[in-house]
Order: structure tokens, then C-alpha cells, then sequence
């Protein structure tokens, strides 16, 4: 444990205490918009959907507005009539009045009567693989002999072959789960480092005693005919630490060669991502068996959860590796607001609940901070939230234009391509918007992207626009 962490580890729990005991008594933004900036800037805010900012359209900037007005211009200030955690509730609020401005606007391409679709660098066709017999699916995963793994939520895992022909019958014997509220079977990894491929599932594993509580649990085995077999447990948290909560299960997957890292939610206990002796809002590294390699940044500290990578973790659904320097990312859930996309470092504090450029979904802000000392910044963040679900690097010839480059889903029907260089996101594009609700993004084998859709549960496939690709 680093020096003084426990001490500052009580202060941030009464400085989290605080900020929630102080929201109880702010207003909705709904209601701090209409009584405060209605009268002058209209209910919608942007006129004829023109989004521009007089003063400045960052975060920093727009709350400083609000703040310290512009007396010169006619706007009063509010720094004293509103507290800093509800000036930071309007500064959410106005980001989604200019997301509606700009997509008003400016909508996202669509595909054209050929079926492309184009972008600024590689424009693709979109391809139905699985179009139905899918309930809930969660993720997707290849196998080296062709075949393709896909988890239903319910409890299902399905075996599909090169062709995307499947049996009708799931494998049999998989580990049971707790489908309830965001809980049940959720992700599948791939790992071939053995004679035989071991398959990972991330799932809510029920409490022993029926008391009706899951907590994340990840598991290892082998299909064999279509069976579960030399089930393994990689990871599973002491009873104490089940819950009766339906969400935030986290559960995403990633191996560097033999080392696997995987997210555990916070479980809507938001006072515990801070503790490293609690499992939630975490994210672990552990060796392919399940044993902790050396070099972990909590390692000397026996009383740390085993494995433990960084914590202040809300809820990533999003895991993926660069291949090209072997660093870690990943994607998370913010609540209203606030979606993130992180270098994931080891020893990191990603700042949950303390900071975040989100609200709670009442329309209530909670915080006035979007970032801390000692707490790690996100790399980009998305006001308002794209429900931020499935994150892959992209590497192939198929997509060559789109190498290195992150691809993030969102359930709101997003599909948003990253470009990071020097540890800053230089680029970004909405590929995909109104599409569906996209659980899962992969690269596949054949460099080709792979999204997993919920309601209705399909696959589908981005295509260069000029390939023809095999079935």
C-alpha cells in the first residue's frame, strides 16, 4: 500500500460523506435551468439549433460563466446564489442541450442507397451475421479453430461455427448465474497459452444460501460435445461481499499473453471502490490459473484484495489492450454524464464517486469536482452518456486507415472511434448513431469489427465498403 493511503482513504470517505449529504439539499437541474436561465436563453437554449459558445464551451469554461457571468453582456453571476456541485449540474445539463443542438443539426452519416456508410478515414458496409434465436447476448469470442463463442445473460453460452451455424441446443453444464436486473452470464474470454483453450466466463454468481445476492465471479473451463467441463474458479469474493443489487456488475475481460485482467462493478456501493479491501469498482490483473504474478502495485499490502490493479471504478464494460505497447484501457459507465474512456495504470485511483463529469440520474448533482489530486483523469469523456458498453483495438489489414484506433459501443446506439497518441485522444468520430443497442465490440481475426445488439439480440459486422468478405 502506498505511504498514508489508509489516512487518506478516511478522508476521502468523509469527503464523499459530505458531497452526498450536502445534494440532498441542491435542486434538479430541470429546476435550477428554469428559474435561473430560462427568462434569457430560452428553453432550449441553442436558437435554431446553433451551438455556440460566447465565452467558451469546456467544462472549466461554462462553469466559470455561470460563476462570475458577464456583466458587460447583461448575464449576472451566480457564484453566490448556487453552490459549486450545482453549477457543475448545469454544466451536465447544457452538454446535453448541445448534444440535442448537434445532432439536430448535423446528424450522423448514414448509409447511402448502397449500404455505406462513410467516415473520415475508411467508409464500411454493415453485414447481418446472426439476425435472430438470440436472447440478451453479452459477448462474443473466437476460437483459433473457427468457431465463435456467444453468451447469452439469461445463463447461455452458444457455439457457432465459421459460418455462423449453430447447434440448437446451448453447451450444457455451464456454471449457474443469477439473471437479475444487469446480473447473469456476461462475458467470454479465449485463452490458448495451454494444449486446449480455456474459456473464461465473467457472471453473478448466486449466494450459496439463497438468500437471493450474486456478486461477480469469473470461471474457467472446456467445451467438449457441447459440454462445460474442468470448471475452474479464477476469481470469486467472500460471501460477505454478495449483494442483492441488480447492477453494476462490471465483467469485462482481457489477456496479455498468460496475464488475464478483469473489472469488477461497484455493485451500487459507492463507498467501497475506495476501500482495497473491498472487491467493488476495481479492476484485477491475475495470472492465467488464477494465481497473482509479481510486480502488482498492492502486492506488500496483505490486507489489499489479491490481484488488485487500480480501483475507484464505477461500472467499465469496456476492456481492451494495445497491442502495440501493451497498455490497457477501458470504458465506463458514468451515471448521467460522465461516460469515460481511461488509460487503465496500475496503482490508479480513477476517482469514483468523488469525481465525475456526470449527475445522479434524478437530475441531482452530487459533486462539484471533476478531477483531484492523486485521482487519474479520463482520456476523454462522453456529456451526455453514450451508455458506454464494449471497447475494442483495432489491428488487421481489413481496417488498416483504422489501426491502433479504439472502437467504444454504447447501449444508447453509439459506435465512437478513438485515436490516442501521446497518451491524448487526438482524434474522435461517431461512426454509429441510433443503431441499436450495442453490448460488445470486437476486432476479429479477420481485422473486421463485430458488434453484438441487444433488442433484438444480433451480430453484425462493419465491411470495408469495397471488400467482399466470406461468411
Amino acid at each position: 500500500m502506498k505511504p498514508l493511503f489508509s489516512l487518506v482513504f478516511c478522508v476521502l470517505l468523509l469527503a464523499t460523506s459530505d458531497a452526498y449529504s450536502s445534494s440532498r439539499a441542491v435542486r434538479k437541474v430541470d429546476d435550477l435551468y428554469r428559474e435561473n436561465c430560462q427568462s434569457c436563453h430560452g428553453a432550449g437554449f441553442f436558437k435554431d439549433n446553433e451551438v455556440r459558445w460566447m465565452h467558451g464551451g469546456s467544462a472549466d469554461e461554462i462553469a466559470r460563466s455561470i460563476a462570475e457571468g458577464h456583466p458587460e453582456r447583461g448575464m449576472p453571476a451566480f457564484g453566490e446564489s448556487l453552490s459549486a456541485v450545482e453549477i457543475q449540474g448545469l454544466v451536465v445539463f447544457l452538454r446535453e442541450k448541445e448534444k440535442q443542438a448537434r445532432k439536430s443539426a448535423s446528424p450522423p452519416a448514414r448509409s447511402d442507397r448502397s449500404g455505406i456508410v462513410p467516415s473520415r478515414h475508411a467508409a464500411f458496409r454493415i453485414e447481418t451475421v446472426v439476425e435472430a434465436g438470440l436472447e440478451m447476448p453479452w459477448a462474443l469470442a473466437f476460437l483459433p479453430d473457427g468457431r465463435r463463442l456467444v453468451t447469452e445473460r439469461p445463463g447461455r453460452v452458444r457455439v457457432f461455427d465459421a459460418c455462423w451455424k449453430t447447434s440448437t441446443e446451448p453447451v450444457q453444464g455451464t456454471p449457474p448465474v443469477l439473471a437479475k436486473g444487469q446480473g447473469g452470464l456476461l462475458d467470454v474470454a479465449v485463452w490458448t497459452g495451454g494444449k486446449e483453450p480455456w474459456i473464461y466466463l465473467a457472471l453473478s454468481d448466486p449466494a450459496e444460501d439463497d438468500s437471493g445476492k450474486s456478486m461477480t465471479k469469473i470461471a474457467r473451463g472446456k467445451i467438449r460435445d457441447n459440454k462445460w467441463a474442468n470448471e475452474e474458479v479464477i476469481f470469486q469474493a467472500p460471501l460477505a461481499f454478495y449483494s442483492g443489487s441488480g447492477v453494476h456488475f462490471g465483467s469485462r475481460m482481457v489477456f496479455d499473453e498468460d496475464l488475464l485482467y478483469f473489472i469488477v462493478g461497484e455493485r451500487g456501493d459507492q463507498m467501497a471502490v475506495q476501500d482495497p479491501q473491498r472487491p467493488q469498482g476495481k479492476i484485477y490483473r491475475m495470472r492465467a490459473d488464477g494465481s497473482i504474478p509479481p510486480g502488482n502495485p498492492f502486492e506488500n499490502d496483505a490486507r489489499a484484495m489479491p490481484g488488485l490493479w487500480s480501483l475507484g471504478h464505477r461500472n467499465p464494460q469496456g476492456l481492451a489492450l494495445d497491442p502495440r505497447d501493451r497498455s490497457l484501457y477501458a470504458t465506463e459507465h458514468g451515471p448521467r454524464g460522465g461516460d469515460e474512456f481511461n488509460r487503465i495504470l496500475p496503482g490508479a485511483n480513477y476517482g469514483w464517486p468523488l469525481v465525475s463529469f456526470g449527475m445522479d440520474y434524478s437530475g441531482k448533482p452530487f459533486t462539484a469536482f471533476t478531477e483531484k489530486e492523486g485521482m487519474e483523469s479520463p482520456l476523454h469523456h462522453w456529456t451526455p452518456s453514450i451508455a458506454a458498453c464494449g471497447l475494442a483495438c483495432m489491428s488487421g489489414d481489413a481496417f488498416a486507415e483504422w489501426n491502433g484506433d479504439f472502437l467504444a459501443g454504447g447501449l444508447r446506439g453509439e459506435l465512437h472511434r478513438l485515436r490516442v497518441r501521446d497518451g491524448k485522444v487526438v482524434e474522435s468520430e461517431t461512426l454509429l448513431s441510433g443503431f441499436g443497442r450495442i453490448r460488445d465490440v470486437r476486432c476479429g481475426p479477420d481485422g473486421l469489427v463485430y458488434l453484438v445488439l441487444n433488442d433484438p439480440g444480433r451480430i453484425v459486422r462493419l465491411v470495408p465498403a469495397a471488400s467482399d468478405a466470406p461468411n
